[in-house]
């Protein structure tokens, strides 16, 4: 699957295309300046009238990107060729009327073939090599010579170093602001391609484990069902005193499965029609304390250790399924590794809660802290995987962060940041 993001590359155009504007006016002013200068400085009649015409044609022109700039229209690469061209045409124009090949400023062909180079596919680079080639060529037989005005050889020579040093300060600024910023930009969609890439594997394999998880909650739903009734039927018919012990643990059994009935509902739920991530807006402190004594109840064999930190903000967040399961998995994880030693450390301003959930088991080892968040991995032999890839998921789909690194102390330390509501979205 192929991932184009038309919104970046529009955006990527319309920068180059702001460039190749400033560049036209930087060309019609120096194009002035320079006019103004030979005539009033070195006393040179050239052309004015010709001349005058094909840098207000620029304006024009300049005119005309401005406002295609500002229309909400996607901006093409043969947009930004054929915009190109009509450059080529303007200075080719310009130094027609001004010695042709002789224009010390004749360099000028090299910045839209850099620019063509950088920016658009390999035919057109290719094109305006050959047409700034054909037209530098033509210049040498077709041309409007320069007058001297009685200017003898060396002062048209040093005349004309000079305008060779001012070209290479010219195209080495150029070089060094334009077509940097254009690399620049083009490095910036490919980084953005990429993790657009990374983010669609991610769906992908998330899509699949929905799908298995509704058919398999379609599957166990029967058999669930099965074992409830008769765990009910067992616990009542051994309800005497005799079987107290028995009558005992088939309430656990019974109440082990009604969580994970409970569980299947909630696949259920967000397999259909209903959506079991949506959420209603709660304060955070009540919140964290809802997901605490949820996990309690999952994990009674658990000791957790909660210290909320100290904090005057009454900040707000969406109080998801999702978000829930998320953050109980993570505690179940340092449950796992060490079920008498889970701390809990919270505190949060009015926009970020962060979150610090830290064990005292052995730790990750360095081959499975580079794939977290990346693909399903497990340190225990009973475990699918999934429970922290899904949490890893589910955190950055909700704009926030999931890190887990080893305690010096042993164990590790899972650091969970999550952006609250703010004051505009309480207003909405």
């Amino acid at each position: 699957m192929e991932i184009v993001p038309t919104e970046s590359q529009d955006e990527m155009a319309r920068r180059i295309l702001r460039r190749l504007f400033l560049l036209r006016n930087i060309t019609i002013l120096g194009a002035g300046a320079g006019i103004v200068a030979a005539n009033t400085y070195f006393d040179l009649d050239l052309p004015l009238q010709p001349l005058i015409i094909t840098l207000a044609l620029l304006a024009v022109l300049n005119l005309l990107t401005w406002l295609r700039l500002k229309s909400g229209f996607v901006i093409s690469n043969t947009e930004i060729f054929v915009q190109m061209l009509l450059d080529i045409a303007a200075i080719t124009s310009l130094f027609y009327f001004t010695g042709g090949a002789t224009n010390p400023f004749v360099w000028f062909y090299l910045l839209p073939l850099i620019i063509a180079a950088t920016i658009l596919p390999r035919r057109y680079t290719w094109f305006m090599a050959t047409l700034t080639i054909a037209c530098y060529s033509g210049l040498f037989f077709y041309n409007v010579p320069l007058p001297h005005n009685g200017m003898h050889h060396d002062g048209g020579f040093q005349m004309h170093v000079f305008g060779m040093w001012l070209g290479f300060v010219i195209s080495a600024g150029f070089v060094a602001v334009i077509i940097v910023g254009m690399a620049h930009n083009l490095r910036e969609r490919d980084r953005r391609l990429a993790e657009a890439r990374v983010q669609a594997l991610q769906n992908e394999r998330l899509v699949a484990l929905g799908t298995l998880a509704a058919g398999a909650a379609h599957e166990l739903g029967t058999p669930l069902g099965t074992m409830a009734i008769l765990t009910a039927e067992l616990e009542q018919e051994y309800a005497d005193n005799a079987h107290s012990d028995l009558h005992r643990k088939m309430g656990i059994l019974r109440k082990q499965i009604k969580r994970c009935k409970d569980a299947l509902s909630v696949i259920s739920v967000s397999a259909g029609a209903g959506r079991a991530e949506s959420g209603h807006r709660m304060p955070v402190g009540a919140y964290l304390d809802e997901v605490i004594n949820e996990w309690q109840v999952q994990r009674p064999d658990a000791t957790l250790e909660y210290r909320p930190g100290p904090s005057n903000e009454n900040g707000e967040i969406i109080a998801e399924r999702t978000l829930t399961q998320a953050l109980i998995n993570v505690l179940n994880n340092a449950a796992d590794a060490s079920p008498d030693s889970v701390k809990l450390d919270g505190h949060w301003t009015m926009t970020t809660l962060s979150l610090e959930i830290s064990d005292r088991g052995t730790g990750l080892s360095a081959n499975i802290h580079k794939q977290l968040g990346k693909t399903p991995v497990t340190t225990k032999t009973e475990g699918l995987g999934v429970g922290l890839f899904l949490a890893h998921a589910t955190i950055q789909r909700l704009g926030g962060n999931l890190a887990i690194e080893n305690r010096n102390q042993g164990g590790t330390t899972a650091r969970i940041t999550l952006p609250l509501l703010t004051d505009h979205a309480k207003a909405m």
